[in-house]
């Protein structure tokens, strides 16, 4: 399959834009996503304030497209008095329902003047949520816990960084508190590859028959700033640390101009996604330029076909 036949734009992008909230903000962006047990999609979408400090407020859909039912008012708001890793904003949430807690787990990053980190909550309804805090230190974001657990341990996909370089790592825990093992899944590449200055986790895994699908963002520095697109691999059912597959080119970047321009230029930034009634089909909700949200839709068939296995 040829890179530009795996995924394609809803056509009517963006679905939300700032002009959609109910109160004023700077732009709406990055979402999770999940489909709720009634069958709404429900998107926990970044807002950032006129500050530049963001928090989520919670969109709901029947259709996962149109006619979105947005919160009135800051669904998940940063608490810097009792969580002071928050104390810049709340960032980048991403959503896995865990079937063994019949809680959803949302992994976030906590932005403070030590860094961005990895905190946790957990919720049942999206209205009454559990902040656990960090559980992954500065500096290390872009996370998702596994929606199940790999031999009796959950798993946490996360990009620390060391220096200017970010590679995807993965780690265990007993307790979705404490985490260790941690092993290398795979590096930027070198070069002039579009991924070749960092890459990290862009949608929580998605498991199928072959193994995890592991959606990235790739980003590399040009001249006139840096290029995120999205790329795909495939890691080992029972060992998501080792990568089977990783696809050599990017099968989405930004084209249009609502992902041109922006807040922040040429970025696309998938970070939710949900599965619809067949069981194949995607629906991948992404950050346009830091402004606003797109659709594209693909299937695991798809993405496994380009990746040939």
């Amino acid at each position: 399959m040829k890179r530009n036949e795996v995924i394609k734009r809803y056509e009517r992008n963006p679905i939300l834009t700032r002009n959609d909230l109910k109160y004023e903000a700077n732009s709406i962006f990055n979402p999770g996503a999940v489909r709720l047990k009634d069958g709404t999609t429900l998107l926990l979408c970044r807002i950032e304030d006129f500050r530049g400090v963001s928090h989520f407020v919670a969109a709901r859909s029947s259709n996962g497209i149109d006619n979105w039912q947005i919160d009135e008012k800051p669904t998940f708001i940063p608490e810097p008095d009792n969580f002071p890793e928050e104390s810049l904003g709340i960032e980048d949430p991403r959503i896995v329902y865990l079937k063994e807690l019949d809680k959803y787990a949302i992994t976030y990053t906590a932005l403070s003047s030590e860094g961005p980190a990895v905190a946790l909550a957990f919720t049942d309804d999206f209205k009454n949520f559990e902040k656990i805090g960090i559980i992954l230190r500065p500096e290390d974001k872009d996370a998702a816990i596994l929606p199940e657990k790999i031999n009796a341990k959950w798993a946490i996909v996360h990009r620390p960084m060391k220096t200017t370089i970010g590679d995807i790592w993965i780690s265990y825990s007993e307790d979705l508190k404490h985490w260790g093992e941690s092993k290398l899944i795979f590096k930027a590449r070198k070069g002039s590859w579009w991924d070749c200055t960092k890459v990290g986790l862009s949608t929580p895994l998605i498991k199928t028959e072959k193994g995890w699908l592991l959606l990235y963002h790739g980003v590399r520095k040009t001249a006139s700033g840096a290029l995120y697109r999205l790329g795909v691999a495939l890691l080992d059912l029972n060992d998501p640390s080792k990568c089977i597959k990783r696809g050599d080119e990017w099968i989405l970047g930004p084209e249009e101009s609502y992902e041109r321009i922006g807040d922040v230029p040429n970025v696309v930034f998938p970070s939710g996604f949900t599965i619809q009634d067949d069981n194949d089909t995607i629906y991948i909700y992404y950050g346009a330029a830091d402004t606003c949200i797109g659709l594209a839709i693909t299937s695991i068939s798809k993405l496994l076909e380009y990746l040939g296995v």
